[in-house]
């Protein structure tokens, strides 16, 4: 008891908690050890109080009693005459006295329950504590030391005696931490539970992303650029979109810094891992070949607007660089988006239109100019007045008469003599199996028309003579009877 003062100042000054709570904290534990121990005076408790004094440092244990003029209830009420032997002759009826009782006679098992019930107690008040200061804290980003590993977690220390638990899905695969290192993380969770680390930290967190970015770039700190949003697959790639609220920054720049100067130092900060910085735009289509960097996109279509998906239309050397690496960067791409983002060849596209425009023609349906890329209604016109009014006309023009006609580049004359050229080539593919088809089918029948001539020859025969077959079998009949009595006459004659 003597050293309850000395205690809760250690208590105060090394975990910070409030002087107020540690002494009703210790005041409720004295107080259940001192209901255990008193029974005899007070079965059920409730007249046992406890004080602390300040002056003195110590604990006072007593129990409340009423003055009665007859005692019903030894446990709570006391009478007049022996209040007045207590505590003068100005005590009354109905007066409530606080008896003191000896803290001598708590015995070690009430003094070790005072223990646990304190140790619960202020443990409690911590975890409370803490909660209270680290839950509006949460994505926010911390310095610490790694202090130890545990089945592959890892416990970092963050000062103050408090350590924080980073688990092994919220590392990066290609990290390597020692033990003593200085450690950035990002604050993920804070719970109260009494299990356990209470706070959860990350390094695989997008926030360590943006909370990096917003240390390194002056820009986001002051909100002239913004973070937009922000995804990684830790350690290896990240893709983070940003905007600026003024014209004249550039947010890329801004975020790359001279010579990719910040850039590099969150680089280095994230062990090597590639960072692509986006522009971001509130059109889908364009943040979406935004996102897909660095590879080039040639065009964008909106599928299903309601489902959120889209095609993105690609060459067929940047379908590759599109896709990544096991498809890494489409997936970053679609998460960073929010849409599902289809990368389609623009080459096989191609093909496919010329296939079905192919199949059009053959089928005998007109193809306009017009449905050719690249091609605009004023120049079908022009095409037109000069004989060209079809797309198997257009394959059989030139190129540099091409060129003369809709007053275009090589390179685009090129390009759309190309595709009208595949449309007939298709076409043609389209007609020839169709011919194939025919062929095959007119050998088929006439296989057939052969097959049942043949058939008919057969059996005709047995159909109109059937007493040439009695008279073929008879025949027959007769020869074996015959072969019979020439075997049986020469076996008498050997005999």
């Amino acid at each position: 008891m003597t050293s309850i003062g000395q205690s809760i100042e250690a208590l105060v000054s090394e975990q910070g908690i409030d002087r107020d709570l540690v002494i009703e904290a210790m005041k409720e534990a004295v107080k259940a050890a001192a209901r255990k121990q008193f029974k005899a005076q007070d079965k059920t408790g409730d007249s046992i109080q406890v004080d602390w004094n300040m002056e003195d440092g110590t604990i006072e244990i007593s129990a409340q009693k009423e003055v009665v003029a007859e005692v019903e209830n030894p446990s709570s009420e006391l009478s007049l005459t022996e209040a007045q032997e207590l505590a003068g002759d100005e005590i009354e009826l109905g007066d409530m006295l606080l008896i003191p009782l000896p803290t001598e006679e708590l015995g070690r098992i009430a003094a070790q329950t005072a223990k646990q019930i304190l140790v619960q107690k202020v443990r409690e008040a911590i975890r409370e504590k803490v909660y209270e200061e680290y839950v509006d804290k949460i994505g926010t980003l911390v310095n610490g030391t790694v202090k130890r590993f545990e089945r592959g977690d890892m416990i970092v220390d963050l000062g103050n005696n408090l350590e924080a638990i980073l688990p092994k899905p919220e590392q990066a695969r290609n990290e390597t931490w020692n033990q003593g290192e200085r450690i950035r993380v990002v604050i993920e969770d804070v719970s109260k539970d009494l299990k356990g680390q209470q706070i959860k930290v990350s390094r695989a967190s997008a926030a360590l992303l943006k909370r990096l970015f917003e240390m390194e770039v002056p820009e986001i700190y002051d909100d002239t650029v913004v973070i937009k949003s922000a995804v990684r697959e830790p350690g290896d790639r990240a893709k983070i979109a940003v905007a600026s609220n003024e014209k004249d920054v550039d947010p890329v720049g801004a975020c790359v810094g001279m010579k990719g100067s910040r850039v590099q130092s969150i680089i280095k900060e994230l062990r090597g891992e590639k960072i692509d910085i986006i522009e971001w735009s509130d059109e889908p289509s364009v943040f979406a070949a935004n996102a897909l960097s660095p590879a080039k996109v040639s065009q964008v279509r909106i599928t299903d607007i309601n489902n959120r998906k889209m095609e993105v239309i690609v060459n067929e050397d940047q379908l590759s660089l599109a896709i990544g690496k096991r498809g890494q960067n489409v997936r970053l791409a679609t998460r960073l988006v929010g849409w599902d983002i289809d990368i389609v060849s623009e080459e096989l596209l191609k093909k496919e239109i010329a296939k079905q425009m192919g199949k059009m023609m053959a089928s005998g349906e007109a193809v306009p100019i017009t449905a050719l890329q690249g091609v605009t209604a004023a120049q079908a016109e022009n095409l037109k007045e000069k004989g060209i009014a079809d797309v198997e006309a257009l394959a059989a023009t030139s190129v540099d008469d091409l060129v003369d006609i809709l007053d275009l580049s090589l390179d685009e004359a090129e390009k759309i003599i190309g595709a009208a050229k595949a449309i007939v080539e298709a076409r043609n593919v389209q007609a020839g199996a169709g011919d194939e088809a025919a062929e095959t089918t007119n050998a088929t029948e006439t296989a057939a028309e052969t097959s049942d001539e043949t058939t008919d020859t057969n059996v005709a025969p047995a159909e109109r003579t059937p007493e040439g077959e009695t008279h073929t079998e008879n025949s027959n009949i007769e020869n074996a009877e015959v072969a019979s009595e020439e075997g049986a006459e020469n076996s008498t004659a050997k005999e």
